[in-house]
């Protein structure tokens, strides 16, 4: 596939509640950030999903997502992804809706971490909310795989709670710096075999740099994911 005119990454957002022209994603880092990628990037709401802060894969929802992503490759989308690593849950429904490459959750390179690392290395995920973070988004079939794979969540966190508003205010980077921090020095304590650190929540790109640093260790989410896509079509 070759690049063409007004080329962009498509993200599904299931966030209606933001105000119109909202300071959100503009921070540094945010997948929603042009800058970040170096590469346009597009936005469509799926209809329907208000309120849903961390679908559960519930397929009433599923003709919005896929709905918005055809609305995105009609607007010159050569990409899709999304703002929710919880989405991993429409990845296959969505993918199978369009012709362009579609990556929902950065859940989707955990199996490739899982494998870059020595087999006595563990990998860490961090998530928005581990009481939401159920088996089926990790997808490892190998149970000695799967036990080298540990989550923390940032649950009753201020960002977790600012989340839930609708409309939801602009993000507080420092907040979320703090909390993301915290939960991984938890994790490190617990399980001084982390050798990586994957991002479920597509919020937390903006503290990447900070987590490199505080851990030095590398750090994926997202815009990881995003990078690869943009790079394979560009």
């Amino acid at each position: 596939m070759t690049s063409r005119p007004h080329a962009s990454l498509g993200i599904l957002t299931s966030d209606q509640g933001q105000l119109p022209n909202s300071e959100r994603g503009t921070e540094p880092g945010a997948i929603e950030n042009h800058a970040t990628l170096g590469f346009p990037v597009i936005t469509e709401i799926a209809e329907g999903t208000l309120g849903r802060r961390t679908p559960a894969g519930d397929p009433v929802l599923e003709r919005g997502y896929v709905e918005a992503a055809q609305r995105l490759v009609q607007r010159g989308a050569v990409a899709i992804s999304s703002n929710c690593g919880f989405l991993i849950r429409y990845q296959a429904v969505v993918a199978a809706s369009v012709e362009v490459p579609v990556a929902m959750s950065s859940m989707l390179l955990l199996p490739t971490l899982v494998r870059q690392v020595p087999p006595s290395a563990k990998i860490a995920v961090l998530t928005y909310d581990s009481n939401a973070f159920d088996e089926d988004m990790i997808e490892l079939n190998d149970p000695a795989e799967r036990s080298r794979v540990v989550v923390g969540g940032i649950e009753g966190s201020k960002y977790w709670h600012d989340e839930l508003k609708i409309p939801a205010p602009p993000t507080d980077v420092s907040a979320m710096e703090a909390d993301v921090g915290a939960c991984i020095t938890r994790l490190r304590a617990a399980h001084p075999e982390i050798a990586a650190v994957l991002f479920e929540c597509a919020g937390f790109p903006v503290v990447a740099p900070a987590i490199r640093r505080l851990t030095n260790l590398p750090v994926y989410d997202i815009t990881s994911l995003c990078r690869m896509m943009i790079a394979s079509i560009k």
